[in-house]
């Protein structure tokens, strides 16, 4: 069915959805153009965004709101995927799931909140299939770059050795720039949620929560800090480590377990400095208060240009083979992770899944439905490195 437009970003109005679509308008001109559209509940508020970020006048504005499952259905008949950033999803994103679900329309999120994509997984992956939807989460620092890192690493892995990495630990060693207060408003509902139902904690701790059917080996919780002598440094928790871990064994679980049914995989930061584990206790509680936005930061809320132009991160992946091998990627970018790098990512996601990829309907990650062709567009248009230098 010919839709009216290639994509539509819906919560355009919003901090990161104002980013994705003034990203779009300024790196897209011309031929390459997709024919995209801005959507959101205000008409007003759409045109002031429209001027505001240099689209052209006759950019389109879809009205639809999260409340009325009527305007979400018809904003998904128009467009071949949706861009979605109007959370916490679990709030605001179950009726347009099963809109895209039901008209076959793709859709890209932000998504970090692991108990409602399992419900989701549960309620319409087999919609989708049906109706060819691709549905894709967490297209931003949740979880690509751990998503196509660990993708990386085993290309590398299966050069080097013939065989997959049975270990890999993701490391990350820089950051700056926190994650969005988007961010913060989902795990604060992820903790009223699971105040609410205690089943659920069980789900957030299980890394094998989104692959059904399916229970790898023990996997390392990541939540006690440790000394790494082969690194020399001190190893913290990464609160994104929940989310990106549960994706990781999804994209294995999806493509058939192409890193093993025994794949262990973990994720932890690098501690600022060495120095005796209370300091390094204090950096990581002041880390994680940057990462989560706690003290400010609110929904909708972001950092200035300059803040997110000097943002960066460094990821280092370390994987082991039982025979003693050893392989190693690295992921950088070149933007804050919550703001610059992630409304790059999402946009590329959307196009990649337009543009680039074929594949069945259901619900996917990225490195399952997009892997290679997504890394390669990341690596051309949106500032992000994948390497492995031996």
């Amino acid at each position: 069915m010919k839709r009216d437009f290639d994509l539509i970003v819906y919560g355009a109005t919003g901090y990161t959805g104002r980013l994705i679509a003034e990203y779009l308008a300024t790196s897209y001109r011309g031929d390459d153009a997709p024919s995209w559209a801005i959507a959101g509940r205000s008409t007003d508020k759409l045109q002031k965004v429209r001027a505001d970020i240099g689209a052209p006048d006759d950019l389109p504005l879809v009205k639809a709101d999260a409340g009325e499952p009527a305007s979400l259905r018809s904003m998904c008949e128009r467009a071949t995927a949706i861009i979605t950033t109007v959370g916490p999803y679990q709030l605001h994103g179950t009726e347009l799931v099963a809109a895209c679900a039901a008209t076959g329309t793709g859709y890209v999120d932000l998504c970090g909140e692991p108990a409602w994509m399992r419900r989701m997984i549960d309620a319409h992956h087999e919609d989708a299939k049906r109706t060819g939807a691709r549905i894709v989460f967490s297209c931003g620092f949740d979880s690509v770059p751990f998503d196509l890192g660990v993708l990386t690493l085993q290309d590398k892995a299966r050069e080097k050795f013939g065989r997959p990495a049975r270990r890999v630990k993701a490391r990350l060693r820089k950051v700056k720039g926190g994650m969005s207060g988007g961010t913060a408003a989902s795990a604060q509902a992820t903790l009223a949620a699971a105040a609410r139902d205690p089943a659920l904690i069980r789900l957030l701790t299980d890394p094998f929560a989104l692959t059904p059917g399916f229970t790898g080996p023990s996997q390392p919780s990541g939540l006690i800090p440790e000394y790494d002598p082969r690194m020399n440094v001190w190893l913290v928790p990464f609160p994104m480590s929940p989310v990106n871990t549960k994706n990781v064994h999804r994209t294995n679980f999806l493509l058939g377990h192409p890193y093993g049914t025994d794949f262990v995989y973990d994720e932890m930061m690098v501690a600022p400095g060495l120095g005796e584990i209370g300091r390094v206790t204090t950096e990581t509680f002041a880390t994680m208060v940057s990462l989560f936005g706690i003290g400010g930061l609110k929904h909708g809320a972001g950092p200035t240009r300059e803040q997110r132009e000097k943002g960066f991160y460094d990821i280092l992946f370390l994987g082991e083979l039982p025979d003693g091998g050893r392989v190693e990627a690295v992921v950088t970018g070149d933007r804050d992770p919550g703001y610059g790098s992630t409304s790059k990512m999402i946009a590329e996601s959307a196009l990649c899944l337009v543009r680039d990829v074929q594949g069945e309907g259901g619900i996917w990650t990225p490195g399952a439905l997009m892997g290679t062709a997504l890394r390669e567009r990341l690596k051309e248009r949106a500032g992000l490195t994948f390497s492995a230098p031996r």
